[in-house]
């Protein structure tokens, strides 16, 4: 059997790797690893020779010239190999900080000698490299994009799809091409199965309806108290936290109803399962880069959100402290986006001190604006910081921090500012990506005197 694999990334090496380590599963396999080519290269590539096409999320399918049939990916793959029922989570943001709660709630009500819980996708290991310890019993949490949803032939048992504004419009032709590779999440499911979904959304709204399943929208429209009770148990801040341990209680619900283990209504499930839900998202710890919290120096706290590529990262982060002030480190790589949106989303902000601009949407950020509402700090990163820290410190030594507000108890009636690293753009015009401009972040800050 001959297989190719575009790409020689994490789900490349991946899809490599499992075929290697397992000869029982070919005993005759050839594998071929194609790197370092251009996508427009493999239109003019003969595939004929090759049984069967590892695309990597890279790589789009039309570039790809084969039968259908022979076309797969680690996603498609484990789709039609898994054992396990499958929890798939989507959406623009919020879909790794989902899939933690997700897999915390499942380990608190499930004891490990039943069945394990496996997070697999961008936020866990590449899917292939379990595949071979998964058994029945078990349950699969995957994290999927538009690029591994975006030629899937099979959906999850129980989908999430959370918010969904356009994104990787670099990639994808249009917002309807990204809109219509994230629908395989749900077209093919059964009436068996579910959909939880953001409804307050018309994008997410829309996928869900197009969906054989049983909807669970969210925003739950209970009347019952017990739902908001659970969720006070939250530990990290923002309501963007609080929506996504929503959609992660209603898709833990969901998962208990298709395997017959619960009957009952959503109020009689958390009431059954309170204490072990709760014991979850009070021990929730933040994923690294999503508003994780980095130290606090001179009564200023300092957050990297690096994760934050599109406006509503940058909202939800912003939301998250409604009432403190706040300099924030913003900018990145410039897409083409209308940025008007997230200048006012920024300069309109009662509590913004300044905004230090960095990368190549500095300049549109900063046009027609009030100069004393930002510096521009270009690509010098380091020095973004120490102006941030600045600012800061001198919002917090003027007479302007005074206020009946308390946040540190050990010094009442000041509001203390904060630093926030939240880009609202995506890091390759200055980093290799969102992780080493957070580390960086997280380093200059953790040097700072």
């Amino acid at each position: 059997m001959n297989i190719l694999i575009l790409g020689n990334g994490v789900e490349g090496k991946s899809a490599a790797n499992y075929f290697k380590h397992d000869p029982s599963l070919f005993e005759h396999t050839k594998l071929e690893v194609l790197d370092h080519f251009k996508k427009e290269e493999l239109l003019f590539r003969d595939f004929s020779k090759y049984d069967l096409v590892f695309r990597t999320p890279s790589v789009p399918p039309k570039f790809i010239p084969a039968p259908e049939e022979k076309i797969t990916s680690v996603t498609k793959y484990f789709f039609n190999n898994c054992p396990a029922p499958i929890i798939g989570v989507t959406g623009t943001k919020g879909k790794g900080t989902t899939c933690s709660f997700i897999r915390d709630i499942l380990e608190a009500l499930i004891p490990r000698e039943e069945r394990k819980v496996h997070l697999v996708g961008n936020i866990g290991i590449p899917a292939l490299d379990i595949l071979p310890e998964i058994s029945r019993n078990d349950v699969v949490v995957y994290e999927l994009s538009s690029f591994q949803l975006w030629d899937l032939k099979k959906s999850p048992a129980v989908s999430v799809i959370l918010r969904l504004e356009p994104d990787h419009l670099d990639v994808h032709e249009s917002f309807k091409e990204y809109l219509d590779a994230k629908k395989n999440i749900v077209l093919h499911q059964t009436p068996k199965d579910y959909v939880v979904f953001f409804s307050e959304n018309q994008n997410t709204k829309s996928l869900a309806d197009s969906s054989p399943a049983q909807k669970l929208p969210f925003p739950t429209k209970d009347d019952s108290k017990t739902l908001a009770h659970v969720l006070d148990s939250l530990s990290v801040p923002g309501p963007h936290n609080r929506e996504d341990a929503e959609a992660a209680i209603l898709a833990c619900f969901a998962y208990y109803k298709h395997e017959k283990q619960f009957s009952g209504s959503l109020d009689s499930f958390l009431k059954k399962y309170d204490l072990n839900i709760k014991s979850a998202l009070k021990n929730f710890q933040p994923l690294p880069h999503h508003l994780e919290f980095v130290r606090e120096l001179h009564d200023i706290a300092y957050y990297d959100d690096s994760f934050s590529t599109v406006s509503t990262s940058l909202e939800a982060a912003l939301n998250a402290f409604p009432e403190t002030p706040f300099v924030l480190i913003v900018g990145g790589k410039d897409k083409g986006f209308d940025l008007a949106p997230v200048k006012r989303l920024i300069f309109d902000n009662k509590n913004l001190i300044k905004a230090v601009l960095i990368g190549e949407t500095a300049k549109k950020l900063s046009e027609s604006e009030d100069p004393e509402k930002f510096f521009n700090a270009g690509t010098d990163f380091e020095l973004a910081i120490k102006k941030a820290q600045e600012f800061a410190e001198q919002k917090l030594t003027s007479e302007e921090t005074n206020s009946d507000t308390c946040l540190i108890d050990a010094k009442p009636k000041i509001k203390f500012p904060i630093v926030i690293l939240s880009p609202c753009a995506s890091s390759f015009d200055m980093f290799e990506n969102y992780k080493e401009r957070g580390n960086l972040f997280k380093q200059l800050v953790n040097n700072l005197k």
